[in-house]
């Protein structure tokens, strides 16, 4: 296969966007990949045998879910090469992981560091200094601000808003609409202005 070809693991809406995005960064779709029998999407034992060393996009936005195909893509040998769509404003600063995924008109300025299978989803802002942790997803028009840390797992959910310098715990979530302006800490829920916690996370 050639260096442009991908496959997408993961035969559904969010797949189909994560194709477009690859498309628009000068990849050639392979083919699909589905854990579910679906019309035109192969298994993941055909591709490991039949196109062994393929590179592939995670289709899949569940956070827990995407770490476990990200694990067991990687442990088979199969690249996940970031995939940064080309209306993005992306500082030359900013570092980005294998399989992170940066959709259209989002904006990431310098110093922020994005680790691996993370999401930073359509229109969304994350400014100077940011850290997100693995397999964090930022949902369209979050807006996060200077030095602001997500730990792994994490979602900020659609509009949500954090203020300068909040952390935000592993596995946490930031309901739509959300305003954070206090810390909060890992396996939780938090929504409201200002966000507030209302329930533990299993």
């Amino acid at each position: 296969m050639g260096t442009t070809e991908l496959f997408i693991y993961g035969a559904s809406g969010h797949g189909r966007v994560i194709a477009d995005i690859a498309v628009a960064c000068g990849y050639h779709i392979a083919g699909w990949i589905d854990d579910a029998p679906k019309e035109g999407a192969l298994s993941w034992e055909q591709v490991t045998t039949s196109f062994p060393g393929a590179a592939i996009a995670l289709g899949v936005g569940h956070n827990k879910m995407r770490q476990q195909l990200f694990k067991k893509v990687t442990a088979a040998g199969h690249p996940l090469p970031p995939l940064i769509h080309p209306s993005a404003i992306i500082s030359p600063s900013v570092k980005v992981g294998d399989g992170t995924v940066i959709m259209p008109l989002s904006i990431i300025n310098a110093n922020a560091r994005l680790g691996q299978g993370v999401i930073v989803n359509s229109g969304a802002i994350i400014e100077h200094d940011c850290f997100l942790g693995d397999f964090v997803h930022i949902s369209p028009n979050a807006a996060l601000a200077g030095g602001v840390t997500v730990g792994e797992g994490a979602h900020i959910g659609i509009g949500a808003s954090l203020i300068q310098l909040v952390h935000i715990g592993a596995q946490t979530i930031v309901g739509a609409g959300s305003v954070v302006i206090h810390d909060l800490p890992s396996n939780v829920t938090a929504v409201g202005n200002p966000a507030r916690i209302i329930k533990e996370n299993p």
